[in-house]
């Protein structure tokens, strides 16, 4: 690698990390609880106290459920229908109309065996403030769309500095730290070494943050394409109330795939179905098959299927994109690998902008001021 080519990778890593660093600190610092989320909610009861029944109590018809989730909500519609993974609790979103907003809807949670309402969720806590600060900086949409962004030009910053880590280090053995030189040399080192290690975990949770971000167009795209073609007969007709029972319709899309689990249910009208049907969201089994989701539409005034069909690959890897995020394939032990993978990258970051601050202070001499001006450090290893 000529010593231009070197200088061009070299300002391309400079300033995309210097103008990515401290969104990145900050989606690190946010997301290192949001990891374990879920085991911080059981912890502080966030969802309410909630004693299970024994296993193989009955549970009561869905139908049954909806009633008892409408009772006294004023005439508010079905928008969404949930399961709990681990426990049996039905939840419900409901709204005064099909396209309400965020604001507008109303969530409850109910025990599948007797309809007994449970806890509400506390919202507005630090976990909900965390989610928000992480996901889109309390600016709605175009705060996320901005992350993405921001997201693709750390992953320039990753692949840069991967370029020049052999020019760099090439009189170093790899993975070296020069314990007896002075510390900002040693900081030098355990920001080269901390960065090869993280590297493909930053490259991984980089890339599927940014597609987390375009969770809005993908559905759109979906909607205007697959949706719309499985939909195409009911173009013409008006929209449908849900007469259908929705107990029979989760039956008969599960009779359509064996072997899968209801995720949720869209009802009529809301983002993720359509005008004439109740959308069956199903997953299968395994770590891996319950993020990928095949909806089956039930017609809402007959309960017949309609049409059942994988997503397409890109809102697969919408869906695959946000539990891999997380580190939400492998239970605890993958969830604590990514934290520390988190806390080496936040050091890295902290490492690179201490050396880029400090450079002033140092001598013309000092092999990280050499390898900050764009040239490979040629110190000799110690």
């Amino acid at each position: 690698m000529t010593r231009n080519t070197v200088r061009a990778w070299s300002v391309v890593h400079k300033w995309t990390s210097l103008v990515s660093t401290a969104f990145m600190l900050m989606l690190c610092v946010t997301g290192l609880p949001l990891i374990f989320h879920h085991e911080i909610d059981e912890i502080f009861e966030t969802h309410g106290a909630y004693e299970a029944p024994p296993l193989g109590t009955p549970t009561l018809s869905l139908d049954t459920m909806l009633a008892t989730a409408l009772a006294g909500r004023g005439g508010e519609v079905p928008l969404y229908l949930s399961f709990d993974e681990d426990r049996p609790v039905v939840n419900f979103t409901t709204g005064p109309r099909s396209n309400a907003s965020d604001k507008e809807m109303h969530f409850a949670s109910f025990d599948w065996t007797s309809a007994q309402a449970l806890p509400p969720h506390q919202e507005g806590g630090v976990m909900d403030v965390l989610l928000t600060l992480h996901v889109d900086m309390f600016m709605g949409l175009p705060g996320t769309l901005f992350l993405g962004f921001m997201g693709l030009v750390v992953f320039a910053a990753i692949v840069s500095g991967v370029v020049l880590y052999a020019p760099f280090m090439r009189k170093l053995d790899f993975g070296v730290v020069r314990v007896t030189r002075s510390s900002r040399v040693k900081w030098l080192d355990y920001h080269n070494l901390l960065g090869v290690v993280t590297v493909a975990w930053l490259s991984v949770v980089t890339l599927t943050g940014s597609i987390n971000t375009l969770s809005t167009p993908i559905i759109q795209l979906w909607q205007a394409d697959q949706l719309a073609e499985m939909t195409a007969p009911y173009k013409h007709l008006p929209p449908a109330s849900a007469e259908a029972s929705i107990q029979e319709a989760v039956d008969t899309a599960l009779a359509a795939a064996p072997g899968m689990r209801v995720q949720f249910v869209a009802f009529p009208g809301v983002a993720y179905s359509t005008e004439h049907h109740y959308a069956v969201f199903m997953q299968g089994a395994t770590p891996l098959t319950k993020h990928l989701l095949t909806p089956a539409l039930i017609d809402a005034r007959t309960g017949e299927l309609t049409a059942i069909r994988q997503m397409p690959w890109y809102a697969q890897a919408l869906l695959l994109s946000g539990p891999l995020h997380f580190g939400d394939y492998g239970g605890l032990p993958l969830k604590i690998l990514w934290a520390l993978l988190d806390i080496a990258t936040i050091i890295v970051l902290v490492s690179g902008l201490y050396l880029w601050l400090s450079r002033r202070r140092a001598p013309a001499t000092d092999p990280v001021v050499a390898q900050l001006r764009e040239q490979p450090a040629l110190a000799p290893a110690e």
